[in-house]
């Protein structure tokens, strides 16, 4: 819950959606609230010891991301009890400040937690609070409104008609197929949506089932917010006390391509660490996950898609660890495809019944085309001659018979910048530049 006296008026966090804290997860108070067993939190402290040498009471409890008062303090007792560890003296006031270090048996035992798994750090979520944060969490995810979308994609030029068609498949949180001919801008549609819905959600460092850890967060994909230095409307600095077992960070975006395995989808076992690392739809749970280029993955699209059916009808998926046992995770995110390829040439209407919008993404009309080269233009300091499009138009693609591509302009203007420097001029919309790069660019091979 939020501090005593917190106001999210005040938003002294600077959080995009300052709600989320009503439903952070509490600082566990006791080993019971923690949900996981004295032997995995010994383990972890005796690894901790094992690698550090010595460290205090309050180091133990830092490195497991759990209060001292009342958890490890609790641990360490119990770790005192069984002459796994000896006192080497106190740095401070308090049993906290206690140094300690491993005894010889501590170390048998320690090299013993090891085989089993080398994972030393912040202690697991257990499945079953991860599940039921995840249910808070997607009841808290915004809505997104007209002028959010417009904002949103207010860097790309988007119809009227594409606008109306994306904003309620992103609102409804669900599926989305984007397909069209390449080259109009289907990838920088998805990455828009997926800073859309703004805000943050709650991650886990790594998760606990059947006494295993598979471990979620991932610093490439989650972006940590912090909560050290609020402070409110008053200039009062603000705290707030949460289990550190998780952490506050913007909604993910996971985009995934030619890389995409059946096996990337299940949990990956490292025989050398014997610890698990989570696949992308865990990782992306609260944000997005956008499988770009679809249907150009080493694995079948059909297999791929069978993959999919249960996750995207029941919104939970079933992930199974290597002893054989299968459990329930939560499959919360926006899922998103984007191909160049005709669906139908991919997927029976079986599948694409489940995906519940399908949009395509079509060549821009004249006029769009005009707009998307004034603002490359623009943006690459080379004053835009309108007369110019004309000519490219009349000149090139209708007597090739040839479509308009969104990335045309983009690409047409990077080749005139690549002729005026060699030919050391300024770089303009010009007779002879246009024809120097369509010459080599807008070609019937």
């Amino acid at each position: 819950m939020p501090p005593a006296g917190y106001a999210y008026e005040d938003n002294p966090f600077k959080l995009e959606n300052p709600s989320v804290l009503d439903i952070a997860p509490s600082e566990p108070k006791s080993l019971e609230d923690t949900g996981l067993r004295m032997g995995l939190l010994a383990d972890l402290g005796l690894k901790f010891l094992y690698y550090a040498g010595t460290g205090t009471g309050m180091a133990i409890a830092e490195s497991m991301c759990l209060p001292w008062s009342g958890v490890v303090e609790h641990v360490v007792d119990f770790l005192a009890a069984e002459k796994l560890v000896d006192l080497r003296g106190g740095k401070g006031f308090g049993r906290a400040s206690v140094e300690f270090a491993l005894t010889e048996k501590g170390r048998e035992y320690a090299r013993d937690a090891l085989t089993r798994s080398t994972y030393v750090g912040p202690a697991p979520v257990p499945i079953e609070q991860y599940n039921a944060l995840i249910s808070s969490q997607t009841e808290e995810t915004p809505v997104v409104g007209q002028e959010d979308l417009m904002a949103a994609l207010g860097h790309l030029t988007v119809s009227a008609e594409l606008m109306d068609k994306l904003g309620p498949a992103v609102n409804s949180g669900r599926s989305l197929f984007l397909y069209g001919p390449p080259g109009n801008g289907k990838t920088s549609l998805a990455e828009a949506i997926s800073h859309m819905f703004g805000g943050e959600v709650f991650v886990p460092h790594c998760l606990e089932i059947d006494n295993q850890i598979i471990k979620v967060f991932d610093r490439i994909i989650h972006t940590p917010v912090s909560l050290e230095a609020g402070r409110d409307a008053s200039g009062r600095r603000q705290t707030f006390e949460m289990d550190k077992r998780w952490s506050l960070c913007r909604r993910p975006a996971v985009v995934v391509g030619g890389e995409l395995t059946l096996e990337t989808l299940d949990l990956i076992y490292s025989e050398s660490t014997r610890f698990y690392e989570a696949p992308f739809q865990v990782k992306a749970n609260g944000g997005m996950l956008l499988i770009d280029d679809f249907g150009r993955q080493k694995v079948h699209p059909t297999d791929l898609l069978n993959r999919w059916i249960v996750p995207l009808e029941k919104r939970v998926d079933f992930l199974t660890l290597h002893t054989g046992k299968k459990f329930e995770i939560p499959f919360d995110q926006l899922l998103v495809f984007s191909t160049n390829l005709d669906p139908k040439e991919l997927v029976d209407e079986a599948f694409l019944r489940r995906i519940k919008y399908k949009i395509e993404v079509g060549n821009p009309d004249e006029e769009s085309y005009r707009e998307i080269f004034r603002r490359v233009c623009e943006a690459a300091g080379i004053p835009y001659v309108d007369q110019a499009i004309t000519y490219l138009v009349e000149h090139y693609y209708k007597p090739r018979s040839m479509e308009m591509r969104s990335c045309h302009p983009r690409d047409l203007v990077s080749l005139i910048r690549d002729a005026a420097r060699y030919r050391q001029i300024p770089p303009a919309l010009s007779k002879d530049l246009l024809d120097q790069a369509c010459e080599v660019f807008l070609v019937n091979l």
